[in-house]
């Protein structure tokens, strides 16, 4: 067994399901916290990769700052979202909002086409370009950043979560917007917030993933439909279902690009959805739910 080669394709397998995984964090939030599936949380890291490109391919901004200045960008973007697509909505059935999601979504593609053009643009790297040589492995050091990146932002998420009264409030809101409202929770700012925050995750896995591939209005779209199926593999609605659902779709696609077909690497993640959903239904980390004859 060729150990270098393995342990180079479980890296990149890493790396692509920690963008998996953010992505799907976003999934889950909303839908945790106003029992909607935003479809357009694909878009949420395509929009942040094409402002990062233009701030640094036209404007010459350090990558730091473009990384600051697009996170706040796409906080704002999170809450206009939410007023645009949601809050009309809030007080009618799921599938209107869902719609009015997807509309958003190919809005924002052609409007991404529009501004940019149809050209795939490439993001300057913060990395160096060489692969590293950790004990015989080869390991783009773009890889390492995404996978460091996504355990500090994990971190933050739990320490947001569990130790901030800001982050129990939003907590609160998610398990039972009636009760949070009699306790006092404002819970049109905690949905507002929580649609900020998932677009602040989607910014960073555009950001992070940018480098590696060219920056397409399509990308978004690709990547929200294997964030999808990380969220179903894991346990629709559950937080550590996303990111592990996330991790294994990413090394299961990377393992099967090359034993099997590369030609047919973005339809693996659809085959394994397909498995769960014949074997295990509820997912990973789901629970199942028992129904009255």
């Amino acid at each position: 067994m060729d150990w270098p080669t393995n342990l180079q394709m479980v890296a990149a397998g890493l790396a692509m399901g920690s963008i998996y995984a953010l992505v799907a964090l976003g999934f889950v939030l909303i839908f945790n916290a106003v029992n909607v599936v935003n479809f357009a949380q694909g878009e949420f890291a395509m929009v942040p990769a094409f402002v990062a490109v233009w701030l640094m391919n036209s404007l010459n901004t350090p990558f730091a700052l473009t990384c600051v200045i697009t996170v706040v960008f796409m906080g704002v973007f999170g809450i206009v979202f939410q007023r645009i697509a949601y809050y009309p909505l809030r007080h009618r059935s799921f599938l209107p909002v869902v719609i009015s999601t997807i509309g958003v979504g190919i809005f924002l593609k052609n409007a991404a086409q529009l501004i940019f053009g149809a050209e795939p643009l490439s993001m300057p790297r913060p990395t160096s370009a060489t692969a590293l040589n950790i004990f015989g492995v080869f390991v783009d050091p773009q890889y390492i950043v995404i996978i460091l990146c996504t355990l500090i932002l994990l971190g933050f998420q739990y320490f947001f979560f569990e130790k901030t009264i800001l982050g129990k409030k939003m907590l609160a809101t998610a398990q039972d917007k009636q009760m949070a409202r009699l306790l006092g929770i404002p819970v049109a700012q905690m949905i507002a917030i929580t649609f900020a925050y998932s677009s602040i995750l989607g910014a960073a896995a555009g950001i992070l993933v940018g480098p590696i591939f060219f920056v397409t209005k399509d990308m978004g779209a690709m990547i929200g439909l294997k964030a999808f199926c990380s969220t179903i593999v894991g346990g629709f609605g559950s937080v550590p279902g996303a990111i592990l659902g996330g991790l294994f779709l990413g090394v299961i696609e990377v393992f099967a690009a090359y034993y099997i077909s590369s030609a047919y690497r973005d339809a693996f993640a659809f085959v394994i959805l397909i498995l769960v959903l014949l074997l295990r239904p509820q997912g990973f980390f789901g629970e199942k739910i028992a129904e009255k004859a």
